[in-house]
């Protein structure tokens, strides 16, 4: 039930990067929470040179303009040590992905109560009582 938002540079990343991407984040998820691999939610946007910034040296990071920035809804109940593994899985797979270095990966990790998310039809199927 994640959902993945990537902002990416514009043109930098080819059609069949982006289509891996967007399969190797719920692999991630997979690999290390043991999240269903078909639980896929993945969002890529592409944004020109004036819209996207992140600073190249920010937190010791040596950022080029490769750089993505990740975020990740979901549920708020995962302990530090779970984050922490998910955050390094993103990151490899990305990595590995994308061809580009570990520095240029953001990931902001946004934990959701499970109750307020909605699979379709208006409902919320993970609340209880659902």
């Amino acid at each position: 039930m994640p959902v993945f938002q990537v902002h990416i540079p514009e043109d930098r990343f080819s059609s069949v990067q982006k289509r891996a991407l967007a399969g190797a984040l719920p692999r991630a998820l997979n690999e290390a929470l043991g999240i269903p691999a078909e639980d896929q939610f993945v969002a890529i946007t592409s944004h020109h040179p004036d819209e996207l910034y992140l600073d190249p040296g920010y937190m010791g990071m040596n950022r080029s303009g490769d750089a993505v920035i990740i975020t990740v809804l979901f549920t708020a109940e995962r302990p530090l040590t779970d984050k922490r593994m998910l955050t390094k899985a993103i990151c490899e797979n990305t990595v590995a992905t994308l061809g580009i270095c570990a520095d240029d990966v953001f990931i902001a990790l946004i934990p959701v109560p499970k109750e307020n998310f909605s699979f379709g039809r208006g409902e919320l199927q993970l609340a209880p009582g659902s």
